[in-house]
């Protein structure tokens, strides 16, 4: 058994790392972001006998002070932060303040990855997000039933060079295509709300890909899918999805799956070769 930290953020990310280390055998502490997290993560953490503390998303100090009490030396970032709310509206403590004040650019991977060093800096190990949660990630190939046909394909390959542009510069991680032409492209509304702007713009028929960064830090912000992103495609009216193989978390796991095979969305997993993306 070891001593391993979660910081949560909002959604069922924060639930299935808290399951999966529990039933490993670690000793978890949460550390939940409470303007964030959902409030049924503390019972669950009650009933997995994990610790559980609540702090704002400014309590950097605090943050670390509650894992090294707890004898943390590795933890997990797990949940989403709205990135409206990193940058507006946050207080921040003077831990987190001089991380602010060395920054460059105050984008949202310069500051995670800044706090990243500074628990470092205190003797915790910010591991991979998706540590926990391997039999979770997306594999290669068609994924569905339904295969891409020779149009979505083409959408797909289209996408791909702009998506991975859009994606380096840190703006978004989804682009939505129809007929080789980009339709919308994600910035800070999220993945649900591109595609249904897209749905609105373009009708039924677009393609959604959707990719991890270039040099995606596999410690924060890796792109996730779930069965909310299906019933989004099914109203817009999206016929297919690629996604990044092995960089992509299903966080519904094979329910993913079969909301597609329901919809006949076709979804594929975009292998990783060791050149970069395919």
């Amino acid at each position: 058994m070891s001593r391993v930290g979660l910081i949560a953020g909002n959604g069922q990310f924060p639930f299935l790392v808290l399951s999966a280390a529990h039933r490993m055998g670690h000793d978890v502490t949460v550390v939940a972001i409470k303007e964030e997290v959902f409030p049924s993560l503390e019972e669950a953490a009650v009933a997995a006998g994990a610790g559980y503390h609540a702090v704002s998303l400014g309590e950097l100090g605090k943050a670390i002070s509650i894992l090294k009490n707890a004898g943390a030396s590795q933890a997990v970032m797990a949940g989403q932060v709205k990135h409206t709310k990193i940058f507006s509206g946050i207080v921040p403590d003077m831990t987190l303040l001089s991380v602010l004040m060395r920054l460059k650019a105050k984008n949202t991977d310069a500051i995670i990855a800044a706090v990243a060093d500074v628990l470092a800096s205190r003797g915790i190990e910010l591991l991979d997000s998706t540590v926990f949660l391997q039999p979770l990630m997306a594999s290669e190939g068609p994924l569905t039933r339904r295969r891409p046909s020779a149009d979505e394909a083409e959408d797909f390959a289209f996408g791909y060079a702009m998506a991975d542009s859009v994606a380096g510069l840190d703006i978004g991680q989804t682009i939505v295509v129809r007929d080789r032409a980009v339709v919308a492209v994600e910035a800070m509304e999220g993945t649900d709300e591109v595609i249904a702007r897209a749905g609105r713009l373009a009708g039924p028929g677009t393609r959604v890909v959707k990719v991890a960064k270039p040099n995606q830090d596999m410690r924060f912000d890796v792109p996730v899918v779930g069965v909310p992103t299906i019933e989004a495609m099914r109203s817009a009216g999206a016929s297919a999805l690629s996604v990044d193989a092995g960089q992509t978390l299903f966080i519904d796991g094979d329910a993913v799956i079969d909301a597609a095979n329901a919809s006949r969305i076709a979804i594929v997993g975009r292998p990783k070769t060791r050149e970069g993306r395919a």
